[in-house]
């Protein structure tokens, strides 16, 4: 595959990081009004009547087939991923959480080789070593890494996990994309309904912020982002998706830093400026090996 070639879905990735990227700012505001089990699932019981309903509208194929894969993915990329993540975000700062959630690539790096056969080249090594050194002081500059690290890095985790579960499928069969996206997240936001009721946190406080943040979260973020997200998955090498949108974390950190007044500490400055780097360099690393 050339670079040339992948144009339109290297473009898809970068319109993905902006509005992914903005979205980390919004997700602070919307759960100080809801619970995150509450708020998230609002969000994607709006993402998924969109995706249901763009899937009628085209006329594309909405039987679930292959469930226990798509339940899987379901559970990993919609559940777990977003409610460690909205949980770490709940008590922790912007920037940090959304750095460490974007961790994904190196987790989807390390699992891919054995299970898709994309063995990492030595340059992927060398990004991961330097990635990892940023992820020690990231979650460790003041001694003892606190629950909103460890449940941002577990955010992480658990997407990487999705992504090749999802390249896996992807490769394997022929389903369709947005049936995928749509079914993956009805069946993880389903379970995260049951999380809100088994989980009930204080009221909602409904306001147009809300309102707003769970609309901007359903629509252009979990149902027209995770779409165009398994668009492009679909059509480059799984390392290469994942590092192309290594610009969410950068630009989370800085909305945070411009909207909220978040500022890091230095070594947690070093920490990001070092995953960040590691990124980039990964990112290159996937890139030349498709050209």
């Amino acid at each position: 595959m050339s670079v040339r070639r992948n144009g339109p879905a290297l473009a898809v990735l970068a319109a993905i990081s902006l509005v992914w990227g903005f979205n980390w700012v919004v997700l602070k505001i919307g759960v100080r009004h809801a619970d995150p089990f509450e708020f998230l699932a609002w969000r994607f019981a709006l993402a998924a009547a969109c995706l249901f309903g763009a899937a009628t509208l085209l006329r594309r194929p909405v039987r679930l087939v292959h469930a226990p894969q798509v339940l899987l993915i379901g559970l990993l990329q919609t559940t777990a991923t977003f409610a460690l993540a909205t949980w770490a975000l709940k008590i922790g700062a912007v920037g940090k959480t959304a750095v460490l959630n974007y961790t994904m690539p190196f987790w989807v790096t390390l699992l891919a080789w054995p299970v898709l056969g994309e063995r990492p080249s030595p340059a992927q090594g060398v990004a991961l070593g330097v990635g990892l050194l940023g992820l020690l002081l990231l979650i460790q500059p003041h001694g003892v890494p606190g629950a909103p690290e460890f449940l941002a890095l577990a955010s992480g985790i658990a997407w990487g996990l999705g992504v090749v579960v999802t390249k896996r499928l992807q490769s394997r069969t022929g389903i369709d994309t947005l049936s995928l996206i749509a079914w993956q997240v009805l069946l993880g936001g389903a379970a995260l309904t049951v999380l809100a009721v088994m989980f009930p946190g204080p009221p909602a406080v409904w306001s147009a912020e809300l309102v707003l943040a769970i609309v901007y979260n359903g629509v252009l973020v979990s149902a027209l982002g995770w779409f165009l997200w398994f668009w492009a998955l679909a059509r480059l090498d799984a390392g290469l998706a994942s590092f192309g949108i290594l610009a969410v974390p950068v630009l989370g950190a800085l909305f945070s830093a411009a909207l909220l007044g978040e500022r890091p500490g230095g070594l947690e400055l070093v920490g990001m400026a070092l995953i960040v780097v590691a990124l980039a360099l990964a990112a290159r690393a996937a890139i030349q090996r498709t050209t």
